[in-house]
């Protein structure tokens, strides 16, 4: 029983998403710095109001803090948009840098104009030689 879990705790996808987890923590402790500390001031510098907690409206006794709602849902939006300008928008741009200086993966064939493998002697699609292609 033991030997069991210990072989499933030790496996590599248990450890990477352990390693994940954690990363992801404290990763998320930055962002949520990075917009309380610049973002929220700066809407707040915008707009005259950072918090919105304090909007409350009553039906029947029931108070409705939809200032709250109002909170979360910008933070929201603050946060999502850090992460795609700070990580999302870099890390496409570095991807992109690194597969520019590749060999393409495919190409186009003459006759069909399909998408086919860069190393072809076929077309799959037209049945067509591809004189192009190195000798295998």
């Amino acid at each position: 029983m033991f030997k069991g879990f210990r072989e499933f705790i030790m496996r590599g996808n248990v450890i990477d998403l352990a390693v994940a987890v954690v990363i992801g923590a404290a990763f998320g402790a930055v962002v949520k710095a990075f917009v309380d500390a610049l973002l929220t001031p700066l809407v707040g510098a915008i707009f005259g109001k950072p918090d919105f907690s304090g909007l409350v409206f009553t039906i029947n006794g029931s108070a409705f803090h939809y200032g709250v709602f109002i909170n979360a849902l910008i933070s929201f939006l603050l946060i999502a948009a850090a992460v795609y300008y700070v990580v999302v928008v870099p890390m496409n741009r570095l991807a992109e840098l690194r597969k520019r200086g590749q060999d393409p993966e495919t190409k186009e064939c003459p006759e069909c104009l399909s998408e086919i493998p860069h190393g072809a002697r076929k077309c799959a699609f037209c049945g067509s030689p591809q004189n192009d292609a190195a000798p295998a």
